[in-house]
């Protein structure tokens, strides 16, 4: 089985990424590499868009290192931000949201837009369309009418 039969797609081409402040090429290829196994998978729809990793000059930062996705997954757009204290951490992390967004995004069109059933017999008239105080039972038809009143069958 090939890489072409189960239908997946060099992600390099579609995704960017970009870097700012003291980013190492170590880090970002391991970032590459978790977005990359997030989103190259079977069954979800071509997918595009931008990710941003940026690590703080300032010392001062308690997390310095912040990751932004922007990834349009099919027709639907995906946005997640973390922010971490190593790249390791940061990367596991955009992973871990960028799959579980994927997959919200892709399932969601299968479990939304139903209109729910209706409560059992909501739908159905009533036999006689007479209503019946509580605690009695409806009349008949015959019973029903004014007295005094009468009715074919009498």
């Amino acid at each position: 089985m090939t890489a072409k039969d189960i239908g997946t797609r060099r992600l390099a081409d579609t995704v960017r990424m970009r870097a700012f402040g003291d980013v190492d090429e170590e880090a970002l290829a391991y970032l590459q590499e978790k977005v990359g196994a997030a989103l190259d998978r079977p069954g979800l729809p071509p997918v595009s868009g931008e990710v941003r990793v940026v690590r703080a000059v300032a010392h001062h930062v308690e997390p310095p290192w912040w990751a932004g996705a922007e990834i349009r997954v099919g027709g639907d757009l995906v946005v997640v931000h973390a922010r971490e204290a190593s790249a390791r951490e940061l990367a596991d992390r955009l992973h871990d949201r960028l799959r579980d967004r994927a997959e919200h995004t892709v399932h969601r069109a299968h479990e939304t837009r139903r209109t729910a059933a209706p409560p059992r017999g909501a739908a159905a008239p009533h036999d006689s369309g007479v209503v019946a105080p509580v605690g009695e039972r409806p009349r008949s038809e015959s019973a029903s009418r004014r007295p005094g009143t009468a009715t074919a069958q009498e």
